[in-house]
């Protein structure tokens, strides 16, 4: 910034290679850094013409982090530091003298009791709030700054004793040793709980290190002719252009964001009522911050997330970095930035996570239910986006967490304000709800990271966290009773709200003109741009026929997994199915799958036309077959009875058919084989549908996919009975082209790989069962043992959401390299849900797949993956 001419506080930075020494020897850094550290003090004197530690005109500075990425409000700051007792004239003097320059002085040395405290000694934060709420209490005012003279000194004394008591020791009262201690505080917070969790929430590797940034003090609380702010170069929500933020007047950085204060608006046409905006009150300083804003984003071509504080009356840039955005800013940004000539698609491909891209398809209010919620409105707040939600309320993180453990349903975290210790409780809330903040505010600039719909600086609320309850408009709630929010309008109702499609999936099933919806154009432009350059396929996993053209007009090039035990569920065709189970021998097996053939191949059919002329890899019957038995002696004998069957039967054959361990039992290719009939009548039913589909004017391409082959025998074997019932079906017509191939999902299949390529078409890596297999994890069973080894730095990440490079991408590598050794024409995807996950398409480009397949509504993002 300082190179371009912004105005800039001057300063030095310490470099992350310190941060990385630190962690390994922190006395060794210690030891390198202190000349350094000297040196650079020295220039930063003669640059400002002030002394660190002097008294008559000290020079305070800010210790701030600076990591490789942005990772707003987990990492730590402390302001300040420098000022002590006998410096404090001094620093009053520079504040105006007098009352106010007092005023000044002692707020500077009371945050920074407050902000040392806690950064760099882990005070206990209510070591100061408890005497603050008594000293404001007690004046009758709501903010310190309101205290007079004599009540700050007594609060100051009071913060100081605090200290001392929680610490052992006296606050200390040498420039250099609070220097040195906040530098390493903030070094050491790169290993801190909550940046540790946003890293692993956001894909930062934990080796980057951060910076430290030691820059000059300007002082936004020096009256009210100083202020400080945050402020975006554009919306976050929306992307509209413009600046978009927030300020206090006479007030330092951390209030803003912290949420302890409701900030007012930096432009005039979103001021409030109740305050004048920044435009207004600092006219001057507004033009220079338009102007700032456009020059940062012509340098970086992006959205600028910008710190700025005026000091009497000049502005300061304190900060800019990457602005977080919702996914519908995102798009809207990208296509802007292209259109004004910053970046070029290619730039704008990159700049859009692909992950994001779901908040476009996520559902949102049904239009009619908030209509009919609006008695139920119990407040508004600050919209901070994106789309609505509803949940049960947890009043803290740790409750949000332990809710959605537990499965009790969508959870709404409701706070005063968010902290960056509530990162995990965010993570998983479906909503968040504050009491107080802006739109800049911590629990604002993390939800719109997150994709969480937010609320904020709904200052109607009234938190009980004793009780355990909130109140608002009237209506009193308890912790676990219902609560919705729309981040679209700041609205908050008590009870649950449905939900619709979003406006991109309605333009895709015709039920919204594409013409009425800018965001269906900006969607659709991006994914041409994504189109034009990639260099994987990409697929969808469906199983309907709305599925499957969800699928095609989000981007799919086919289906690359559908699953038909999906079809077999619910109504008659569970109950026919049940039936073949339950049958004695195969006539009976025979006659109960020939009930189902009809609803099989119209199924297929309807897929298949779906996605003309492109393949649809279609998967046999893979799950054991308890999964569609009934369960408990009630359900049985209802089966029973709707079947004409002997209870007593019944129950005999759910016994017989109970496994100590399914999911490596009889199912996929080894029931098949035991039963070849099942093979027979899906087969048919592909082959028919097909032959159905070319009459109605189709092009169908189906592809046969034997799933849990181990030993190559099982796939030979289970083609024969697949090219028999083909020749049956097409005989004295034309046949139709298709391919069969096995789903690779057991190592011993990517070990054998060469020997079953010989006999098939294509490969599809079944990631799911691969990597489960591969780790011996059981999916169902180990989410909170994986979460554990996650935070505790055992795994990377979770390998059921990204694929494991090492283990199974090892598998993928030899079956992947021995399979085309043997079958040079081998077709090779993924069809686990590892498909929706960019670092896994990445993986599966790098392994030389022909196209991953992912589930309709993570076709985008993979499809924007494959062109990053």
């Amino acid at each position: 910034m300082t190179r371009i001419g912004v105005p800039v506080p001057p300063g030095f930075t310490i470099t992350t290679e310190v941060c990385a020494l630190h962690g390994r020897d922190p006395r060794a850094a210690r030891e390198q850094l202190a000349p350094a550290l000297e040196g650079a003090l020295r220039r930063l004197e003669e640059e400002q013409g002030r002394r660190f530690g002097e008294r008559t005109d000290p020079l305070l500075v800010s210790v701030r982090s600076g990591a490789p990425v942005s990772m707003p409000g987990m990492m730590d700051t402390v302001l300040n530091v420098g000022i002590t007792p006998a410096a404090r004239s001094g620093l009053a003097a520079r504040g105006g003298g007098g009352e106010s320059g007092a005023r000044f002085a002692l707020d500077c040395e009371l945050r920074l009791v407050e902000m040392f405290g806690d950064v760099v000694r882990g005070v206990p934060p209510a070591t100061f709030t408890a005497p603050r709420r008594r000293a404001l209490a007690a004046a009758g005012v709501l903010h310190a700054r309101a205290l007079p003279v004599e009540a700050l000194e007594e609060l100051l004394a009071a913060f100081r004793d605090g200290y001392a008591r929680a610490t052992g020791e006296p606050f200390p009262d040498d420039p250099l040793v609070q220097l040195h201690a906040a530098i390493e505080a903030v070094f050491a917070s790169w290993e801190g709980g909550r940046a540790v969790t946003y890293r692993r929430l956001h894909g930062i590797p934990d080796d980057l290190g951060t910076a430290v940034n030691v820059q000059a003090m300007v002082f936004g609380n020096t009256g009210e002719r100083s202020a400080t702010g945050v402020c975006f170069s554009r919306d976050p929500a929306t992307g509209e252009p413009g600046l978009y933020g927030e300020y206090l007047s006479d007030a330092q950085g951390e209030e803003v964001v912290a949420g302890t204060r409701t900030p007012l608006p930096v432009r005039r046409d979103l001021a409030a009522p109740t305050g004048e905006s920044f435009e207004e009150r600092f006219p001057a300083a507004y033009i220079e911050l338009a102007r700032v804003g456009e020059k940062l984003e012509a340098h970086y071509g992006d959205i600028q997330d910008i710190e700025f504080t005026v000091e009497e009356g000049r502005l300061h840039i304190l900060q800019t970095r990457r602005g977080q955005r919702t996914g519908a800013a995102a798009l809207r940004i990208a296509c802007d930035l292209v259109d004004e000539g910053l970046i070029t698609p290619d730039r704008a491909i990159r700049q859009v996570d692909p992950l994001s891209l779901g908040q476009l398809l996520a559902p949102i209010f049904d239009t009619a239910g908030r209509a009919a919620a609006e008695p139920r409105r119990l407040a508004r707040g600050l919209a901070a986006g994106p789309g609505g939600a509803s949940g049960r309320i947890a009043l803290d993180a740790a409750t949000a967490v332990a809710w959605a453990a537990n499965g009790r349903g969508p959870v709404l975290l409701v706070r005063d304000e968010t902290s960056p210790e509530d990162i995990a409780g965010m993570a998983v809330a479906a909503g968040i709800l504050t009491a107080r903040g802006g739109a800049t505010s911590h629990a604002a600039v993390v939800a719109r990271g997150l994709g969480v719909p937010c609320v904020v600086g709904c200052e109607a609320l009234r938190i009980d966290e004793e009780e355990r309850r909130l109140s608002a408009g009237g209506r009193r709630l308890a912790e676990g009773e219902w609560l919705s929010i729309d981040g679209s309008s700041g609205d908050v109702f008590a009870g649950a709200i449905e939900t619709m499609d979003s406006e991109v999936l309605q333009v895709i099933d015709g039920a919204l003109p594409p013409a009425e919806s800018p965001a269906w154009g900006r969607f659709s432009r991006l994914l041409s741009w994504a189109g034009e350059r990639r260099r994987i396929g990409v697929r969808a996993n469906a199983d309907t026929p709305l599925d499957a053209r969800r699928a095609r007009a989000l981007g799919a090039e086919g289906i690359g997994l559908c699953r038909t035990e999906h079809m077999f569920f619910g109504g008659e065709r569970l109950l026919a199915f049940r039936r073949m189970i339950l049958a004695g021998d195969e006539a009976g097996r025979r006659r109960a799958l020939a009930a189902l053939l009809p609803w099989q191949r119209d199924d297929f059919r309807q897929i298949l036309l779906a996605m003309d002329g492109l393949p649809v890899t279609i998967r046999l019957l893979d799950p054991p077959l308890h999964e569609f038995l009934p369960r408990g002696d009630e359900e049985a004998d209802r089966f029973a009875a709707e079947a004409g069957i002997d209870p007593r039967a019944v129950r005999a054959r759910i016994e017989e058919t109970r496994e100590a361990n399914p999911m490596l039992g009889i199912r996929g290719c080894r029931l098949g084989l035991l039963y070849p009939e099942i093979i027979e009548m899906q087969a048919r039913a592909v082959f028919e549908a097909a032959r159905e589909a070319r009459d109605a004017g189709g092009h169908p391409f189906p592809e046969v996919m034997v799933p849990l082959v181990g030993i190559p025998e099982e796939a030979l074997r289970t083609r024969r009975i697949i090219d028999q019932v083909a020749l049956q079906v097409f005989a004295g017509g034309e046949p139709i082209h298709y391919l069969v191939g096995t789903m690779i999902e057991v190592p011993r299949a990517a070990l054998v790989a060469g020997r079953i390529a010989a006999g098939l078409d294509f490969f599809s890596f079944g990631t799911n069962d691969l990597t489960q297999m591969t780790f011996g994890f059981s999916r169902d069973d180990t989410a909170s043992l994986i979460r554990h080894y996650v935070d505790e730095g055992i795994l990377a990440d979770d390998p059921f959401s990204t694929l494991d490079r090492d283990g199974v991408g090892a598998l993928i590598r030899i079956a992947a390299e021995s399979g085309r050794a043997a079958n040079p024409a081998l077709e090779l995807g993924i069809c686990g849900e590892h498909g929706g996950d960019p670092r896994s398409v990445a993986l599966c480009r790098e392994l030389g797949l022909d196209y991953v397949s992912a589930s309709p509504l993570r076709v985008p993002g993979a499809r924007l993956a494959a062109a990053r």
